[in-house]
């Protein structure tokens, strides 16, 4: 039997927790985290945090004093023990606001959801098979003052997911507003030219990713790294295409478009970042 945490308390997974006057239901207000958890530790723990409470500022969430960072862990960790998720896990932290309707809130208390799933050991090593990645043209993505939190309205997301299964591809790229590379469906996007390393910056609409964040802190003066506006163009022009989540860290693209691509500079990138030989 497995459990989710809702609350603070322990339930049996799939128990029914909302209710139809759910704002979460009605309008996606909330927020969602996803972590790797590996031998009981929440890799970039710290980040994630971080970023979700910045995400509660900005949809201007009341935080009780009792709801803290440090307890949320504690009550993570405790979920995981009781699932017997103690390798390599999944978390997903869902936080939304409650009951009422569009003007008439009955608080801004954040509600909270977490759930864990076991993960393979070897997730996050290198993918010896590359990615097959495509783009999606049909809904774009803005870019405003929410457009870089994981927040639960993730409909562009989800439109491009299914478009990507249909396709058979491993992923779909999404466009913002001006046409312009954003990020993935699950993912920070970077592709090299001339071992130089490009990506979208946060100003392009892109989710602000914890590891795309490491690894631009990491190679920070051991390559050349540019962040700004790029086009699909520039990607058919590039040398070596990958990807970046915070469960499989990196992943490089083998094709996109007609266009096949190799991997050896991004092995490099690879194991400077994560001390992993690839």
């Amino acid at each position: 039997m497995e459990y989710i945490l809702y609350n603070g308390k322990f339930l049996q997974a799939g128990e029914a927790i909302l209710s139809p006057d759910s704002r979460a239901l009605r309008f996606g207000d909330g927020l969602f985290e996803t972590l790797k958890s590996n031998k009981g530790i929440l890799e970039l723990a710290d980040e994630h945090f971080s970023r979700l409470w910045k995400g509660l500022q900005i949809l201007q969430f009341t935080l009780p004093n009792h709801f803290t960072a440090v307890k949320l862990k504690e009550e993570i960790v405790n979920l995981l023990k009781k699932n017997a998720h103690q390798d390599v896990a999944r978390v997903r932290i869902t936080i939304f606001r409650s009951n009422g309707g569009l003007y008439d809130a009955l608080d801004h208390t954040p509600n909270y959801l977490v759930q864990t799933w076991a993960l393979p050991g070897q997730t996050g090593n290198w993918n010896s098979n590359g990615l097959v990645l495509g783009v999606y043209t049909d809904v774009q993505k803005s870019c405003d003052m929410v457009s870089n939190l994981k927040h639960n309205n993730f409909l562009p997301y989800v439109m491009a997911a299914l478009h990507a299964q249909k396709q058979k591809w491993n992923d779909a790229l999404i466009l913002n507003s001006a046409g312009r590379l954003c990020d993935s469906t699950i993912a920070n996007i970077f592709f090299t030219k001339d071992e130089a390393i490009f990506t979208p910056a946060l100003t392009e609409g892109c989710i602000a990713g914890i590891v795309r964040k490491h690894v631009i802190n990491s190679i920070a003066g051991k390559f050349n790294i540019v962040e700004g506006e790029f086009t699909v163009d520039d990607l058919l022009a590039a040398d070596e295409i990958f990807l970046t989540n915070s469960i499989h860290n990196i992943r490089w693209v083998q094709t996109f478009g007609d266009r096949k691509y190799g991997n050896s500079f991004t092995q490099k990138i690879y194991a400077s970042v994560f001390s992993t030989k690839a």
